[in-house]
């Protein structure tokens, strides 16, 4: 499936070694980013305002310039400022009581569900283009991938289990605040009506993405990047699935954008094994898996008689009430 550069001397267990080195930063960051409002807003406007000054005065023959990285870092960054100011902008009076929030503002919370979609898009709209353009045929180096891309059928499967991933984001009125703890001050934006089963689907679907369009970064921004906000989602921070994966996307992109080498040409990187065999196996699993999800919304739509578009439709399960009794 992959290969590490042996002729850069790197051995596999060097490989597994960095790719834990890279899901730890991934976790870490989330972690420091989400605990407080200061940390968040210093990782989402501070940070890549420095950072864009760097890529575009200073950096501009090294760094990204494709429409899809561009898009990516930016429209991953924006869903972190959108989700920061849900999560703390607020009205006191002079008690102190809380008088208006911006979490409580019904068409604000139309934007994380616009947001997801967007992205997920993105990435539809480039296996399409994979798959048109390189039919049957390696790429060779190409911008923003150094040792080219293999189009086929799995674009096509793929880019449909998108598109299903994107048709089945449901409940997004219901998201909330979670409380504060003595544990957990974080106010995390909490989403009781996206489960495992669709964030499992959402995985499965986005680490094909990255395998079929950017393979030298599939060992990385495929797996290290997936793992992270799902393993924090399913643990120290439940229901916020969402914050957790627009935090570290957005964290990686300005990674990748600034250290480009670590993924085309440095030591580490790692190319993909160009079997379509491979290729075909990853997209169908995605393409099933989002059909049964689908399947799965559409059942419980009639069950319910509930428009997944404007309530929450998985409110009988154990999983939705665990995480909304970590609600405000």
């Amino acid at each position: 499936m992959w290969t590490f550069n042996s002729a850069a001397g790197t051995t596999t267990a060097q490989g597994l070694g960095i790719w834990l080195l890279v899901f730890a930063a991934l976790f870490i960051f989330n972690e420091f980013a989400r605990r407080w409002k200061w940390a968040g807003f210093f990782s989402f406007i501070i940070l890549p305002t420095f950072l864009s000054i760097l890529w575009f005065f200073f950096m501009k023959e090294q760094t990204y310039t494709d429409w899809f990285h561009l898009v990516k870092v930016y429209s991953a960054t924006a869903g972190c400022i959108i989700f920061w100011a849900i999560r703390h902008i607020q009205k006191k009076d002079a008690n102190g009581k809380v008088t208006w929030r911006l979490a409580d503002v019904k068409i604000a919370l139309i934007f994380p569900a616009l947001i997801l979609a967007v992205n997920i898009i993105e990435a539809v709209t480039r296996d399409f283009q994979v798959g048109k353009i390189y039919w049957n045929n390696f790429s060779g180096p190409i911008e923003g991938e150094g040792t080219g891309v293999l189009g086929g059928p799995w674009n096509y499967m793929n880019a449909m289990a998108g598109i299903l991933n994107t048709v089945t984001i449901t409940g997004w009125f219901g998201i909330v605040i979670r409380k504060e703890t003595e544990s957990d001050k974080s106010r995390d934006m909490i989403w009781p009506d996206m489960l495992w089963f669709w964030i499992i689907a959402y995985d499965l679907w986005n680490f094909s993405y990255t395998y079929n369009c950017i393979p030298t970064h599939s060992w990385y921004a495929g797996l290290a990047l997936l793992v992270a906000p799902t393993l924090c989602a399913f643990t120290i921070g439940k229901g916020a699935w969402l914050q957790h994966r627009a935090q570290t996307l957005a964290i990686w992109c300005m990674f990748a954008q600034t250290f480009p080498s670590f993924l085309d040409s440095g030591a580490y990187v790692v190319r993909s094994t160009y079997q379509p065999w491979i290729y075909n196996s990853v997209s169908a699993i995605a393409l099933v898996t989002n059909v049964a999800v689908f399947g799965y919304m559409v059942y419980k739509w009639v069950k319910t008689k509930r428009n997944p578009y404007t309530a929450e439709i998985f409110t009988d399960l154990s999983e939705y009430k665990t995480i909304k009794a970590l609600a405000e």
